[in-house]
């Protein structure tokens, strides 16, 4: 009898170690830090998008400070940006990457927690005020150069595919109008023929995906920051252009394109 009940309490003894040790590695998993973010600012640096324009730089000053408020908290969170104009995919002008770290408190008491927590934000809110400064410099930047006579938005599909291929959760931002503006065969220049229904940008932007496909570009946030006002009229603002994105991104990786 003695022996059955001893048997017994291993067995429980066992079983509560058992559940305990699940219990540590949930709590472990549970623990692990979130996927970096990986954010893709493409700044339009072509004759079509008008920086100095007020109400332009305070919507997109904003933007951009909501960005890095938002998507850089943590170590390994980056940041690049690239000038939409003739040569996209080689106009990297900025990279930046979170380095503050908070220190591991496992085991230490609430003031030191509370201590170590607000050293990893004050070392964040100091970097993330340099790259603030950065980003602005470069969303003022002018282009004079030849290259403001092109917009190409396609270019900037193998940067997104190759940012995917980091693992990390991808955002991407475009400060464009988004008219895609390329002479030569086989290209789009919406300044000279942009659709005139959402059933023929639909058309254009499945045709065109065909040759765009080889992008792997994974499943990213898209979003596209406009430089319109509300008031403009749809001459101005043209809502086909904007179908043909949302269509040409879904069809490339189902992603959701949001519009500002």
């Amino acid at each position: 009898m003695h022996h059955s009940i001893k048997i017994k309490y291993i067995l429980l003894s066992g079983f509560a170690l058992l559940l305990a040790s699940c219990g540590g590695e949930r709590e472990k998993a549970a623990a692990l830090p979130d996927a970096p973010i990986y954010t893709l600012v493409f700044l339009d640096k072509t004759l079509s998008v008008n920086i100095n324009k007020a109400y332009v730089n305070e919507k997109y000053r904003r933007t951009l400070t909501d960005i890095m408020e938002n998507n850089m908290k943590n170590k390994g969170d980056k940041l690049e940006v690239y000038f939409i104009h003739e040569n996209t995919s080689k106009a990297r002008a900025l990279s930046l990457t979170i380095r503050s770290e908070k220190e591991v408190n496992d085991g230490a008491n609430a003031t030191d927690r509370e201590a170590i927590e607000t050293a990893f934000q004050l070392s964040l809110q100091r970097e993330k005020s340099i790259f603030l400064r950065q980003l602005l410099l470069k969303l003022n930047q002018q282009n004079t150069g030849a290259s403001n006579q092109s917009t190409d938005i396609w270019a900037s599909l193998p940067v997104i595919a190759k940012a995917g291929e980091s693992g990390a959760q991808v955002s991407v931002y475009y400060f464009s109008d988004m008219i895609e503006s390329v002479k030569g065969a086989g290209r789009r220049d919406f300044h000279k023929q942009p659709p005139i229904s959402d059933a023929q940008a639909e058309d254009e932007a499945k045709s065109d995906v065909k040759k765009l496909e080889q992008y792997a570009i994974g499943s990213p946030q898209v979003t596209i920051v406009s430089p319109f006002e509300a008031t403009a009229s749809s001459k101005e603002n043209n809502p086909h252009v904007t179908h043909y994105w949302q269509t040409l991104f879904q069809e490339l990786g189902g992603v959701s394109v949001d519009e500002l």
